[in-house]
């Protein structure tokens, strides 16, 4: 079976990305991408590695009917229009943070309120390595924050097998790439600015922490900086337990959790320049790469993500959570990996 789909928001970097997973999908097939800024032009004018698809942008407001709808619009804009997503289509699977939270009192402390909260108890977060079990058949998918998504997968193994609490203290710095500003970045991801720069620009009160304190139960102190790349977030956890934590005990905990993951990979001090997880191994992939090292003397964990904010931390985890949601092989349209060497991600 083939089913149809759309992107809305379709000349953003994001929406990019879903169209290009889309046109590799062997169960997918593209029926619409809209944009209100490049209505009637061609897909490859915002997107030239695209130029071969015979598709115009159309307006957002004449969705057509299909099977899933991929929204890759700016926070504020899936909760003013899901009853019209919804209406378009059976599957809804939104990459805004509009739907990621489960209350509407924590719209109103990280975010600025929500007007549709009646919809959070129907929405499924999209990680399938947390939520896998209820993703089947769910109508309304929310994709993850990129810098929650790395942090998540760097820290869910010490949490599913028992090694951390919730009670130890935890401090998490990523660095991510450009492209996370989206398209219209404005001024800080302009070229001349974002050159050469490792930039705290979430010193403390990053709305993804949200993300983490929810699934993972736990405070963090979190920070992050812009760094001169254009693909990439990477996340270095330093965890402080309460006791003694052995290498063995990290490398059950990992293997335990992410063994027959498809797109997880570990990167945990071994041969060769890559040693840890890098956002340059993975750039243009679904893979996350984890890694730590023990700190036995200092009684500290340091734990290492890595992933490609648009793909794992956006695109492509809405695609592998969307495979899930319907049945499909989960693996489909994401089973391609990255290059090497290649430039700045």
């Amino acid at each position: 079976m083939t089913y149809t789909a759309s992107v809305v928001g379709g000349s953003g970097f994001t929406g990019g990305e879903l169209l290009r997973i889309l046109d590799g999908h062997p169960e997918f097939e593209i029926a619409q991408a809209t944009s209100r800024s490049k209505e009637n032009k061609t897909v490859g004018h915002s997107h030239p590695n695209l130029r071969h698809l015979d598709l115009r942008f159309t307006s957002p407001e004449d969705l057509e009917s299909v099977d899933v709808l991929f929204a890759g619009t700016p926070h504020g804009v899936s909760m003013e229009h899901v009853d019209a997503f919804q209406d378009a289509a059976d599957t809804v699977v939104d990459l805004s943070a509009d739907f990621r939270l489960d209350s509407e009192e924590q719209y109103d402390e990280w975010y600025d309120g929500h007007t549709r909260p009646e919809l959070l108890a129907e929405s499924e977060y999209a990680l399938p390595e947390l939520n896998r079990e209820n993703l089947p058949g769910a109508d309304l998918i929310a994709s993850g924050g990129c810098n929650a998504t790395a942090t998540i997968m760097g820290l869910l193994p010490l949490f599913e097998h028992d090694i951390l609490s919730g009670d130890e203290q935890i401090v998490v710095d990523v660095k991510v790439g450009s492209s996370e500003g989206g398209a219209g970045g404005g001024e800080a991801s302009s070229h001349p600015e974002r050159s050469g720069v490792v930039r705290p620009y979430a010193p403390t009160g990053h709305r993804h922490e949200a993300e983490i304190e929810q699934f993972l139960g736990v405070d963090v102190s979190f920070t992050v900086h812009a760094v001169d790349m254009i693909r990439g977030a990477a996340a270095t956890c330093h965890i402080f337990p309460d006791g003694p934590v052995s290498k063995g005990d990290m490398w059950g905990a990992y293997r335990g959790s992410y063994e027959d993951e498809p797109f997880v990979r570990m990167a945990s001090g071994g041969g060769g320049v890559y040693r840890y997880p890098e956002p340059k191994a993975v750039a243009g992939t679904n893979f996350a790469e984890v890694g730590f090292e023990v700190d036995a003397a200092n009684r500290r964990l340091v734990v290492f993500s890595a992933i490609d904010n648009m793909m794992k931390g956006s695109a492509g985890q809405a695609v592998h959570a969307a495979n899930v949601a319907l049945g499909l092989e989960e693996t489909a349209g994401l089973d391609f990996t990255g290059f090497h060497p290649v430039g700045a991600p």
